[in-house]
């Protein structure tokens, strides 16, 4: 595992390629409430490039740049969260987007543990560390603990999709999975203005 913090903005040059791994870390759960921390993406290759954020200042153009590009595909777990930080402190709405959360959900049928630990533990045989997991990612000095805690959450999306899309097709869910993920950026939306709790489609 390689990973490099940057401070404000990815770096020029940084390329993902077709498709880029994406988590946050944020002070809670609270959009309206909580900051944007830290922003992490891996292509899958080992290489996780951690952008931190100082209180206030979310510039970044390159990252939205990226955020925004049409030909890229964003991996994401439970994307729901991690794109309504990203519009509501970047002011870009991801797109396109994958999410293994909502793809376990419709494949794992078999069990209610959709979790990321339980996900790359099950699927890929690799145990997680979720130790820094509630820790103060405001910080202006992150630990080595923490940067590492960041880094595990994206380095294995790749492979997750991999894996879940293999299971997506057996099922038959694959075109089920994708209204999903495109419609997810829209129910950030919802989240973010006062529809999080409410389930618009029940009677």
């Amino acid at each position: 595992m390689s990973i490099h913090l940057h401070h404000g903005d990815l770096p020029e040059g940084v390329q993902f390629g077709a498709s880029v791994a994406i988590d946050t870390e944020t002070m809670g759960l609270d959009p309206h409430r909580d900051r944007l921390c830290l922003a992490q993406l891996s292509a899958g290759d080992g290489v996780c490039h951690l952008v931190q954020f100082a209180k206030g200042r979310y510039d970044a153009p390159r990252l939205k740049a990226l955020l925004a590009d049409p030909a890229v595909l964003k991996i994401f777990h439970f994307g729901r969260f991690d794109i309504a930080m990203l519009e509501r402190y970047l002011g870009v709405l991801p797109r396109p987007v994958y999410c293994t959360k909502i793809a376990s959900r419709l494949v794992r049928t078999f069990t209610d543990r959709h979790g990321l630990k339980d996900l790359v533990r099950e699927l890929l045989g690799v145990e997680l560390s979720k130790q820094q997991q509630s820790s103060d990612w405001g910080a202006s000095e992150l630990s080595d603990e923490q940067l590492r805690y960041a880094a595990s959450d994206v380095l294995h999306l790749h492979a997750l999709k991999e894996k879940l899309d293999t299971m997506l097709a057996r099922e038959g869910r694959t075109e089920l999975a994708q209204a999903c993920f495109d419609f997810l950026p829209s129910r950030a939306l919802l989240d973010l203005g006062g529809w999080g709790a409410e389930d618009i489609f029940a009677h």
